[in-house]
């Protein structure tokens, strides 16, 4: 998909329709925040136009969702209170909505994924 603000919205919706598939729906609202924070990460610090969201089942108790960028530069939770910027944040929401979540690094780029616990 596009690397744009908006392609958060399109990511909610695979996330949605990949949860309902999968009887996960209590999962639905945590997963969207997650999903959310993870493309607008991508889409400030990754180099090309596109990225990749990707939600799968790793294994019977975990969804993950994740998004594939080109750029090889690993993020980091924030943990100053960077001044009065809102901005900077997202994988501390990352961090307490998930029960892991990490960055898998390739030779051209990365995964920044996180994974919810299933029922």
């Amino acid at each position: 998909m596009r690397r744009l603000p908006a392609s958060a919205e399109a990511a909610r919706k695979l996330v949605r329709t990949a949860l309902a598939a999968w009887d996960q729906e209590d999962l639905i609202e945590d997963a969207e925040l997650v999903i959310t924070e993870l493309v607008s990460n991508a889409v400030d610090h990754a180099r090309l136009e596109s990225i990749r969201v990707v939600v799968t089942r790793p294994s019977e108790k975990f969804v993950r969702l994740g998004v594939v960028d080109r750029s090889r530069n690993v993020p980091f939770l924030r943990t100053d209170s960077n001044g009065g910027n809102t901005r900077g944040r997202g994988l501390l929401l990352v961090d307490a909505l998930t029960d892991r979540w990490g960055t898998d690094r390739y030779r051209w780029g990365k995964q920044v994924w996180g994974e919810l616990k299933c029922d």
